[in-house]
């Protein structure tokens, strides 16, 4: 982080889908919550630190431990991706493979890391509803997301993306990612958010889905304007500093 002066703001460019959801996604959904399950990625990885699975415990008791914490978002049980058919649990397709195998959410956040593609995610109605959780926001952040689409947000969870850097953005009125065609195996490209490094916010961004070598033959391109839901000045300082620590941070100093 730069002492003094934010990074500026790019538009997003070749962004594939992480999570495609429908409705009612909650906050227990996102957030880490529960015990540890011995196959996941959290357990992995405190195996690998020599923790033996009678002491894997709860996420909630590992919560200061941002490596097993980043690895619980997004790992409910009952989660459901629409990406793949009649699967639950923490898994998603990784479209860095030919295939677009299936794969855990985080390592193939993982993968986009090191492949330098940006991620977001796609959902219905109410994403985020449910206790405010900060580690859903958090931990969307630290797997890469860069932005998420909804048809509506909650509260609260639309005001944390923010201010972890992530930007909410709302379908156009009455639409949706079904009824726009889309199915998550496009390519995402975002313009316009760099007007915020001029202290405007835009109303509305142009999105541009493109279809990929895992879409369906014969897809096409969508175009469509999300609204930003950068609802309030504070707000859009958090997002142009990359977050509300960041900007805290260069406030103090």
């Amino acid at each position: 982080m730069s002492k003094e002066t934010p990074t500026k703001v790019t538009q997003i460019k070749d962004a594939r889908v992480l999570c495609l959801f429908g409705d009612s996604v909650t906050t227990d959904h996102i957030s880490p919550a529960g015990n540890i399950a011995k196959t996941s990625a959290a357990a992995k990885f405190l195996a690998a630190n020599g923790v033996t699975p009678k002491d894997f415990n709860s996420y909630g008791s590992r919560r200061g431990n941002h490596e097993v914490m980043i690895r619980g978002t997004f790992a409910n049980i009952r989660l459901k991706n629409l990406l793949l058919d009649g699967v639950e649990g923490g898994f998603t397709r990784d479209f860095t493979t030919e295939s677009g195998d299936q794969s855990a959410i985080y390592d193939a956040s993982e993968r986009y890391g090191e492949a330098g593609v940006p991620l977001v995610i796609l959902a219905g109605k109410e994403y985020g509803s449910g206790s405010s959780r900060d580690w859903a926001a958090k931990g969307t952040s630290l797997l890469g997301v860069r932005a998420v689409i909804a048809e509506s947000f909650e509260r609260i969870h639309r005001s944390n993306l923010i201010g972890m850097g992530v930007i909410p953005l709302q379908f156009p009125e009455g639409q949706s990612a079904g009824s726009l065609g889309l199915d998550g195996t496009e390519s995402f490209q975002i313009a316009g958010i760099e007007a915020i490094n001029e202290g405007e916010v835009p109303r509305t961004l142009t999105v541009v889905a493109t279809p990929t070598a895992h879409s369906a033959d014969g897809a096409r391109e969508v175009r469509f304007e999300a609204r930003v839901r950068i609802d309030t000045p504070a707000e859009a300082d958090y997002y142009r500093n990359g977050g509300i620590l960041p900007y805290v941070l260069r406030q103090l100093l």
